[in-house]
């Protein structure tokens, strides 16, 4: 029985070519496409020489066909004329005879060349791709030059115009390629090979309000509805409001041919306001310019804008303003009219930060106010902030802080400032330089550095204390200047030791020394070698010498320093006996004085007995080192 083979059909995929087709045409791009389609090919399987071109200009109005004027190659460059090119009417083509083929081997494979184009196509770029691998041959000028002509020609890009630095491209490149031999590029490479006329574009008008500083808010942060900038402030000689004037662009060509017009500039945004003495305008050929001639807030009254400093209001809340932060510098003012006593004249959360505010009515909770000066008629919620330089305040809960601040009534609430007069202190902790209560009541905790006045004391369980470190600044000094005094102490004992240790090698060795130094003068004046071990003992001798001097003046230095961070230690409370703790009535129940001392950081206190009629106490050195409170003369 035979046995037969079933044998295998080789299989082979041919790879379709294109029979070279030459074709004339102005859009080599569209012809390659068009042969790729009819051939059932890829398009990039394809390429072409160029045989030849034609360059083809004319003047056309429009009104009637002009015939076209072949230009020889000769006089290309004679085209780059500005005022022909910029002409609306002259027109450029290019007509190319190319060979199109099937694409087998390419030598230049490795070479990535690409043209590409800015945005108006009047800027033409070469670009080499990092990686490009090229080797030097006597052809590689010759087929350079065409390799760019054939890309710019893909591209739609007229050749040998707009071009004049393309020769000094490919001599560099040639060079770099003819040296190397077989070049590589470790990073990409751009050159610019042709250049038109960029057009100018057209600048619509445009209205730029300068003085709305709202700003864009992204997605991860929180907008903040509080703050929905009430008040515009303004300083004196800021740009408010700008109109940019609307200017035509200038045409150009781009390096296809194409002339490339502006658009008509549109006008619709001029202004149509008026300004009053306040703001100053200043026109130039591209725009006008309203400036600030004083500090304040920016208004529009009867479409007129002017520049005020005064506001008034009823409320200031979430509902009706919103947060107002002029700045403290602004000169903005603001009188808020809300007496209702069961409304907030300023509103819950709210913030207002302007020069000076009177607000006659009361301050919410959560609420912040900054100003130079604040006036307050009704009273200020437990959580409510008030800052001002120069502070009034008719019933105070909250916590308030400036350098001149009076309170009506205190209750329970907290005042840091540095002169602060109360009227009636029904609780409350008050800070500051000098503190005078008109009438003080009950748990009221008073601290001062240079005074405390009670005129009149109605209640019990206060506390008043006198302490020089009272700022925290000035806490801060003394910490400072007694972190310096204990390294400098530390240095000193360092240095003594140091000393004493070299004053005794010293004296131990200095007859060792003087025999040692007369043995080397032997030596040197009988010519003789002197001895390394007697030389190395005397360079040892001398600079423990030299050392002990530097030492001592290192330590004196350091004495002097201490005694001044010492003498600054004292001064810190040198005050502090000077500072009085006045009650102008008896005392009532119990109450407790305080001294704080610096150095020695100790605190001396006292209790007036009930009843008694002490009325200015003074801290007293009675013996060295032991402090008391006593009633003094005033």
């Amino acid at each position: 029985m035979a046995l037969f083979g079933l044998g295998k059909k080789d299989i082979s995929i041919t790879l379709k070519k294109v029979r070279p087709t030459v074709i004339r045409t102005q859009n080599v791009a569209k012809e390659l496409l068009a042969i790729a389609k009819t051939f059932d090919v890829k398009v990039e399987t394809l390429d072409f020489n160029l045989l030849e071109f034609q360059t083809y200009v004319r003047m056309n109005d429009g009104t009637k066909e002009t015939e076209w004027e072949d230009i020889s190659n000769d006089e290309l460059y004679n085209l780059d004329d500005e005022t022909q090119l910029l002409n609306p009417n002259f027109q450029i083509k290019q007509t190319y005879e190319v060979e199109i083929f099937t694409i087998e081997d390419d030598p230049y494979k490795s070479f990535k060349l690409s043209v590409g184009a800015n945005a108006t196509k009047c800027k033409i770029y070469l670009s080499i791709a990092a990686g490009s691998e090229v080797e030097y041959s006597s052809r590689f000028e010759a087929d350079l030059v065409d390799l760019i002509n054939r890309k710019k020609i893909r591209s739609g890009i007229l050749i040998n115009i707009f071009d004049e630095m393309l020769p000094e491209t490919i001599s560099k490149i040639t060079s770099y390629v003819r040296i190397e031999e077989k070049a590589f590029y470790q990073q990409n490479e751009t050159h610019l090979i042709a250049e038109s006329y960029e057009p100018t574009l057209t600048t619509d008008d445009a209205l730029l309000f300068h003085y709305d500083k709202t700003e864009k808010v992204d997605e991860k942060h929180k907008i903040d509805y509080a703050s929905r900038g009430f008040i515009k402030s303004v300083k004196q000689d800021e740009v408010l409001i700008e109109y940019i004037k609307a200017r035509a662009g200038k045409p150009g060509r781009n390096c296809r041919g194409e002339f490339m017009k502006p658009k008509e500039p549109e006008i619709k945004n001029e202004p149509t306001f008026a300004i009053d003495e306040t703001i100053k305008k200043i026109e130039t050929d591209l725009s006008i310019e309203y400036i600030a001639t004083e500090n304040g807030y920016i208004s529009l009254e009867n479409n007129t804008y002017l520049i005020k400093t005064e506001v008034d209001l009823g409320q200031i809340s979430f509902k009706t303003t919103g947060s107002i932060e002029s700045g403290l510098h602004s000169d903005v003012s603001i009188i808020v009219k809300e007496t209702d006593s069961i409304k907030d004249a300023i509103g819950m959360g709210m913030n207002v930060e302007v020069s000076e505010i009177d607000i006659e009515g009361n301050v919410g909770s959560n609420a912040t106010i900054n100003a130079l000066k604040a006036k307050i008629g009704g009273q200020t919620h437990k959580t409510a902030t008030v800052r001002a330089d120069k502070l009034d305040i008719n019933v105070h809960k909250g916590s308030a802080f400036g350098k001149s601040i009076h309170i009506t009534r205190l209750e329970h609430g907290t005042v840091d400032g540095n002169e602060i007069e109360i009227s009636q202190a029904l609780g409350g902790n008050i800070r500051g330089k000098e503190v005078t209560i008109e009438v003080c009541g009950s748990y009221v905790h008073a601290t001062a550095s240079k005074f405390i006045e009670i005129k009149k004391l109605q209640g019990s369980e206060n506390v008043f204390t006198i302490d020089p470190l009272l700022k925290k600044d000035l806490k801060a000094g003394l910490d400072e200047n007694q972190e310096q005094i204990k390294s400098l102490e530390i240095d000193l004992r360092n240095l003594k030791k140091e000393i004493g240790q070299h004053e005794k090698f010293i004296n131990e060795g200095m007859a060792s020394f003087i025999d040692i130094k007369k043995r080397l003068i032997h030596y040197k004046n009988n010519g003789v070698k002197m001895p390394d071990a007697f030389v190395k003992k005397y360079k040892q001798f001398q600079k423990i010498q030299e050392r002990l001097i530097e030492a001592k003046a290192e330590s004196a230095n350091k004495e002097e320093q201490l005694q001044l961070h010492t003498t600054r230690t004292a001064s810190f409370q040198d005050n502090i006996f000077d500072a009085r703790i006045i009650n102008r009535s008896r005392w009532i129940g119990y109450n407790e004085l305080k001294f704080k001392l610096i150095d020695p950081p100790i605190e001396v206190s006292y209790n007036p007995p009930e009843g008694s009629e002490g009325k200015v106490f003074a801290l007293v050195e009675v013996a060295e080192g032991e402090y008391v409170i006593k009633a003094v003369k005033e």
